[in-house]
Parts: structure tokens; C-alpha cells; sequence
């Protein structure tokens, strides 16, 4: 298995600021690991809700969280101040490739990045459903080709 290299926030086309919070330390005194997971979904939620794409109560369609990963480079900690990187990498007939980037203030290459799979489904039967054109439209603008 190849070790990633760390991008440079060049590379995403979306910067969500994300403050980190006292509580997001771990014993160790840097960020826990399974806190990135919190900052990358809030990233893209928070994108796609601003977008109008989102309404988690009502939508009619859903994305569901079908595979996740994530590489860390540098420790980062509270009182630090962060960008979560967000792009598409892939846009399928139900899907989303999310890819995402945490960049300390300041720092262009990331401290840590992962990745999530979105499959979108019909709220009541939970079946995969196409994505709807309007959220196709705003996940476009966030496509790059794989790249670092």
C-alpha cells in the first residue's frame, strides 16, 4: 500500500473554516482522530444546505455514508484554526466521491486527508435514487480530476 501525499489547498475548490474546540483534543493533545470525520461531514452538509440542496427533515432524497477513510500527516489541536478542503472526485448515477483536506491556518499542504462515498437514496424505501439535477448542478462545481 502507497502512503498518499499530502495536497495542497490549491486542490480543492471549497475552504470551510473550522475552528477547532477544546473538546476535540484527546489525551494526547492533538485533535482525535474520529474528530476529522465530524469536520468532513459538516464541510459538505454545511456546503450542500447553503447550496439549497439539503434539507435534512423534508428532502425526499438522502445521502447515506457507504465508505469513509482517512490519512494523517501533522497533528493539529485546539486553539488552531482550520480549512476543511472539499471536491468531487466522482459523480455517479447515485453517488459522490467526496474528498477532503484539513489545512492548519496558514499552511497550504494538509495535516490530513480522507475521503467519502455518498449514495444517495429515497428517504422512505432507503433504494438507491439518480441525484436530483439541482444537487448534480451544485456537486459539478466542486469536481476536479484526481489530482493531488
Amino acid at each position: 500500500m502507497t502512503r498518499p501525499v499530502p495536497h495542497l489547498r490549491a486542490a480543492y475548490p471549497h475552504l470551510h473554516p473550522t475552528p477547532t474546540r477544546w473538546a476535540d483534543n484527546d489525551v494526547y493533545g492533538h485533535v482525535n482522530n474520529v474528530t476529522y470525520y465530524a469536520y468532513f461531514d459538516t464541510a459538505v452538509n454545511t456546503y450542500l444546505a447553503r447550496a439549497g440542496v439539503l434539507d435534512p427533515q423534508r428532502g425526499a432524497v438522502i445521502g447515506l455514508v457507504v465508505e469513509t477513510g482517512c490519512a494523517f500527516f501533522a497533528p493539529a489541536s485546539f486553539p488552531d484554526a482550520l480549512l476543511v478542503g472539499v471536491r468531487v472526485a466522482h459523480l455517479g448515477q447515485s453517488s459522490v466521491r467526496y474528498e477532503l483536506a484539513v489545512f492548519r491556518e496558514g499552511e497550504d499542504a494538509a495535516c490530513a486527508q480522507g475521503h467519502f462515498v455518498h449514495v444517495y437514496v429515497d428517504r422512505g424505501s432507503r433504494r438507491p435514487t439518480p441525484l436530483p439535477a439541482e444537487l448534480r448542478r451544485v456537486l459539478e462545481g466542486l469536481r476536479v480530476d484526481q489530482q493531488g
